[in-house]
């Protein structure tokens, strides 16, 4: 097989190949040349617009720089002259001022000379009216033949005197003026408290008396060897006093319900007519459940009548032995219920808590029922049982404070105060031990004497009032008002008295003449 003609084919086939290549690369780099210097061309022509169009804004923007400078300037100038204006206005308003302050301390020179001269003058004005002061003063005291300490003395004098009236008026005029803005209003809650409440019971013996039939019971009483007697006494804890007394025994006992279970265990005796000891211990057991009971009865009736409720049954208990209780002759319960009603009262004329008010007042002297049986006052035994009964804390307060052992801080026991005052100074309600009552008279006399100027006192109605007599001679008008005034400042301070006390001065002239 001859390959020759394909070799020779794939020769030539390669060679037109490779200059086909050949040709084809040169056609392509003419025509890249070609886009390349195209290229360049557009590029050189952008580039001169470009810097055409640079130049352009340059000067522009050159053109705007130099007004905008010019402006600027202008600006400047302008504020400048302003300014410089300013200051040349300031230049001379200071000026002006400094002109003013020149004349101003020229003036003030002037004047300061002018009162120097005056000064001057003054000190020889003042110096003349020593003069012309000594002088006169050396006339007066020739003609009114008194030394400059003694002309002192009889000003200070009649100055003392002067001020004296001064002070007596005012007394007068602060006297009347809190009694017509103060006592009116007291008065008339007082005595409208007082009206409304209508008590009709007067003061009460301590003592019990029994009544015997005849005198031959005082025997059987006492029986065989006294043996009766003992029973009695040891069984009730009194004294039975059987003296002379026709037909009656006294019962005595500091114990008061002790004493009435004692008066009623002799009645029912003297009426049973079986007088023994067996008789006697039954009889007593019969009383006591009878007072127990008439004690619950009777503090019951209190708590109705006052209408205050919800007390506990300690408390009632307690009411109802006050029945029994009297202090200076006067029944404690009954006392107890007229100053419920009467702090009622008041607090409803004061517009204060009137259930409080009553039952403060129903519960002030509730001690008075343990005193005999506990150590304490009745104060302290009251306030510890109530606060055993769980009463509130103003209740509580207003027994403490009802006779001013501790300071009184609300209106209900302020109210309290007053109603158990009013209560126990009222005209019978207690009775007075007269010695005691002698003492207070001469006490009152004896404070009224002591005082300068006074020529005789008299203490009058019972002790209400003070009537005091003056020597004219010594004591003025004015000098009465700020007498009367120590003097009831004197009794507040060392007596003890229930209500209040009148003090009368009297100061009178007479003349006494005779024709002959």
């Amino acid at each position: 097989m001859d390959y020759l003609p394909y070799i020779i084919g794939g020769a030539v086939a390669v060679v037109l190949g490779v200059v086909g290549f050949f040709i084809g690369m040169s056609y392509r780099r003419k025509s890249d040349d070609k886009t390349i210097g195209s290229a360049k061309e557009e590029a050189k022509r952008i580039l001169t617009d470009a810097m055409k169009s640079a130049e352009t804004k340059k000067k522009e923007l050159l053109v705007e720089a130099k007004d905008e400078v010019l402006r600027l300037r202008q600006e400047n100038d302008k504020e400048l002259r302003e300014r410089r204006s300013d200051i040349q206005r300031q230049e001379n308003r200071l000026q002006q001022k400094e002109e003013n302050l020149d004349k101003k301390i020229d003036n003030l020179e002037a004047k300061e000379e002018k009162l120097q001269k005056r000064a001057k003058e003054i000190d020889e004005k003042l110096e003349e009216c020593e003069r012309i002061k000594s002088s006169q003063l050396d006339l007066l005291e020739r003609i009114s033949g008194f030394t400059s300490e003694q002309a002192r003395e009889h000003l200070l004098s009649m100055l003392d005197g002067e001020l004296a009236h001064e002070k007596a008026v005012r007394v007068l005029e602060y006297e009347q003026r809190t009694k017509e803005e103060s006592e009116k209003l007291a008065r008339e809650i007082i005595g409208h408290a007082i009206q409304r409440c209508a008590a009709d019971h007067s003061s009460e013996i301590t003592v019990s008396v029994v009544a015997l039939p005849n005198d031959e019971m005082k025997g059987r009483i006492i029986g065989r060897e006294g043996r009766n007697i003992r029973a009695l006494e040891t069984a009730t804890g009194v004294d039975l006093i059987i003296d002379d007394t026709p037909e009656a025994i006294t019962v005595s006992s500091f114990d008061p319900v002790r004493r009435e279970i004692a008066r009623i265990t002799l009645e029912k005796l003297i009426l049973d007519g079986r007088i023994h000891p067996a008789r006697i211990e039954e009889t007593v057991a019969k009383a006591t459940a009878e007072v127990e009971a008439t004690i619950k009865q009777e503090g019951e009736r209190a708590m109705i009548e006052a209408g205050v409720h919800n007390l506990h049954p300690e408390l009632i208990k307690l009411l109802g032995k006050l029945h029994y209780r009297t202090s200076y002759g006067q029944n404690v319960l009954n006392h107890s219920m007229e100053v419920c009603h009467l702090s009622g009262l008041i607090a409803a004329e004061m517009g204060a808590d009137v259930t409080m008010a009553k039952r403060a007042g129903l519960l002030h002297d509730i001690g008075k029922a343990l005193d005999h049986e506990q150590e304490g006052s009745h104060i302290q035994l009251g306030v510890e049982a109530a606060k055993k009964c769980k009463e509130s804390e103003g209740v509580i307060h207003a027994i403490h404070a009802h006779h001013g052992e501790v300071e009184a801080k609300t209106v209900v026991a302020c109210i309290v105060q007053a109603a158990d005052a009013i209560s126990a100074a009222r005209p019978g309600a207690r009775r007075e031990n007269i010695e005691n009552y002698i003492k207070r008279l001469e006490k009152l006399e004896e404070i009224a004497n002591s005082f300068s100027g006074v020529e005789t006192s008299f203490a009058i109605q019972a002790g209400r009032e003070i009537r005091i007599v003056v020597k004219p001679e010594m004591i003025t008008d004015d000098q009465m008002v700020l007498i009367a005034h120590d003097i009831a400042a004197r009794i507040e301070k060392e007596l003890e008295y229930p209500g209040q006390i009148k003090v009368n001065l009297i100061r009178e002239n007479r003349v006494v003449d005779y024709a002959k």
